[in-house]
């Protein structure tokens, strides 16, 4: 990680690093006319979005977004904690295979040598970027975010991650508490800073590096928000007054719900503001007030990750890359708020597995941009917005995560991983998830469309 005042020294170092990895490259490899990719990925993002159909969230330029894409509306991860869900998708092996099903093990060690989604693109002559939580960090990926096997140059972490879950929140007594709910003024926080805002600068900075370079690219975003704490700009609270916030449809436990089916969401009890709610346990319940600021704060966060999205995005169009990058946008898991009496991610309910996936592909989900023109120009939420966006196209279809990676690579030109064998512990290259090419018009050798297929 990079310290806070030296990123122009990270920068140098990225800079040689990529010389060097072209210099390295085979030259036998066509990559001259090759889709970049742009993969946003966002913890524990329920589609609690405009472009999903909920209309009271602000997102309008992830909802632009998905108005030049494909819009998958039954996506589904393989499990809903991060650091399985992440190694899954990442590999495209299902976490039976990875062998990890909490944070404690490396599937490279404890499973097999299983290639990712950006190892199979650096061996094919892209320059592989990691910004932000793009792979759980620790034990799970070796406390190096896989590298080298995954990235060309080191991941960058934001400095001001360090302090997510400090004493930085201002409670009503005048003093800073390490609590759930954190609205703050970014100007008196650490280093005047937050780390999805520092990742939006770090990604700007490697997009400007690459606009002049003969390889393409493949650069992963991953934003902290709105994982808790909910640790956000709080002007971003007066866009949903408690007034407005209405509790979950389905708040209670059910009726002889077995207690494996059930998370008694200790994350958010460790919080002080939650300690002092005194909440029994294991159903709770938090207070109905209590319940509307939690909400609240979910919606703020997703809010503030818009803004972000929406600077990285015009900044790709600014540098006249929108027309050459393929722009992947999901979650790692969703996040209850209050469905079924529980607060957390770790359960099978659709609300914590069910997530937000889209595909922009240049000239394919939209039309490529005219000189001059802008498909993604920044949108304050703050703004009067007169109406919401529309989805490109919306799939209907049921899919999951681990088909990310051959749909990735199929829509950049490469070649298709083979499927898997049953047992694959011993293949390195293969995917476990069906490719989502059919739905792009795009063919691949094992999974040609028939000869009537029609949209």
């Amino acid at each position: 990680m990079p310290p806070r005042g030296r990123s122009h020294l990270w920068l140098g170092l990225v800079l040689g690093l990529v010389c060097a990895s072209l210099g390295s490259a085979d030259p036998a490899d066509n990559t001259q006319d090759a889709l970049n990719v742009l993969l946003i990925i966002v913890d524990d993002l329920r589609p609690s979005l405009g472009c999903y159909g909920d209309k009271l969230i602000r997102s309008p330029n992830i909802d632009q977004l998905a108005s030049h894409s494909f819009v998958f509306q039954n996506a589904f991860v393989q499990q809903a904690v991060c650091a399985p869900s992440r190694v899954s998708f990442l590999t495209g092996r299902r976490p039976d295979t990875t062998r990890l099903y909490d944070f404690n093990s490396y599937w490279r060690v404890h499973a097999g040598n299983f290639s990712t989604i950006p190892q199979y693109f650096k061996e094919n002559g892209y320059v592989t970027m990691s910004v932000g939580k793009v792979f759980h960090p620790g034990i799970s990926s070796n406390h190096s975010d896989d590298s080298p096997y995954s990235w060309s140059v080191p991941p960058y972490h934001p400095s001001s991650e360090q302090y997510e879950n400090t004493k930085t929140c201002e409670g009503p007594d005048g003093e800073l508490h390490a609590n759930l709910l954190c609205p703050v003024d970014v100007t008196h926080v650490p280093e005047g800073t937050l780390p999805d805002k520092q990742s939006t600068e770090q990604a700007v900075r490697l997009l400007e590096m690459m606009r002049t370079s003969a390889s393409p690219f493949f650069l992963a975003v991953g934003y902290h928000k709105p994982h808790i704490p909910f640790r956000y700009p709080k002007e971003f609270q007066r866009l949903y007054p408690l007034e407005n916030i209405t509790l979950a449809p389905d708040p209670q436990v059910p009726a002889g719900l077995p207690p494996v089916a059930y998370n008694p969401w200790m994350d958010i009890r460790q919080r002080e503001d939650v300690q002092a709610l005194n909440l029994s346990v294991p159903y709770g319940p938090i207070p109905v007030d209590f319940q509307r600021k939690i909400r609240q704060s979910y919606f703020a966060s997703v809010s503030y990750l818009d803004t972000q999205v929406g600077q990285l995005l015009s900044v790709l169009d600014d540098l006249q890359l929108a027309n050459s990058t393929i722009v992947a946008f999901t979650s790692d898991h969703g996040w209850a708020l209050g469905e079924h009496g529980e607060w957390a991610k770790y359960s099978n309910f659709d609300i914590t597995t069910r997530v937000p996936l889209m595909f922009y592909v240049p000239g394919r989900t939209a039309p490529l941009p005219e000189a001059g023109e802008k498909l993604f120009p920044y949108i304050n939420p703050f703004d009067s917005i007169s109406e919401l966006m529309e989805p490109g196209r919306q799939v209907l279809d049921l899919v999951e995560l681990v088909s990310l990676f051959p749909t990735l690579a199929g829509l950049a030109g490469l070649q298709v991983p083979p499927r898997c064998p049953i047992p694959s512990f011993h293949v390195q290259l293969c995917r476990e998830g069906q490719s989502l090419l059919k739905h792009f018009r795009v063919h691949d050798s094992e999974e040609d469309l028939p000869p009537n297929a029609h949209f």
